[in-house]
């Protein structure tokens, strides 16, 4: 079993910056996996921003924007999103997921509020 950490989020102003974290601790499984980034706005359905895998490869999902840039720390297994000149529309649960060899886990979520 493998439980996801996220950490970075909360309220920041239009314009600002955040940087999302999700690590895997202890996570002992060895082979092929992919993390990734989606978020799930109030009223809407849950949808990708992008995801990396183990060799650095990256793919991008509808939510993304060249405001963010994802990266990866395979020694960590982590994953994480960096999100600049952030806009109200950016307002979400920002959830990070973990296809392992085994199975599919998600982190538990972190809200991210951008507003004056």
């Amino acid at each position: 079993q493998v439980k996801l950490v996220q950490s970075g989020g909360g309220l920041v102003e239009p314009g600002g910056s955040l940087t999302l974290s999700c690590e895997a601790p202890g996570a002992a499984f060895n082979g092929f996996y992919v993390m990734g980034w989606y978020r799930q706005a109030p009223g809407k359905k849950r949808e990708k921003i992008a995801d990396i895998s183990k060799f650095g490869n990256k793919n991008y999902g509808v939510a993304m924007t060249t405001r963010f840039t994802i990266s990866g720390d395979d020694s960590k297994k982590a994953v994480y999103l960096q999100m600049n000149n952030l806009e109200p529309e950016d307002t979400a649960d920002y959830y990070c997921r973990l296809d392992a060899p085994d199975d599919t886990y998600w982190g538990q979520g972190t809200q991210v509020t951008v507003s004056t």
